[in-house]
């Protein structure tokens, strides 16, 4: 995969995503992506990003001043 930023390759990794809600900070941890070899940047897929929205409104739920996910326990 080619970042689209910078063009560099891209390759699979893990990163931490990280959602403020304004009150509320939503983090999730083992998220599956891309990352750019050059400039860093971190390219989900479509799949994923469905996944970790179904995460973020699941935490919206329980909401509290700070959440912590781990992606693989809920993603599945």
């Amino acid at each position: 995969m080619k970042c689209m930023k910078c063009g560099a390759d891209a390759v699979k990794g893990f990163t931490t995503d990280v959602t403020d809600l304004g009150n509320c900070l939503i983090i999730v941890r083992n998220v599956p992506c891309y990352k750019c070899e050059e400039c860093a940047e971190v390219i989900y897929t479509g799949d994923t990003i469905r996944k970790l929205e179904a995460i973020i409104e699941q935490a919206k739920k329980a909401l509290s001043d700070i959440a912590v996910v781990d992606y693989g326990k809920y993603a599945a």
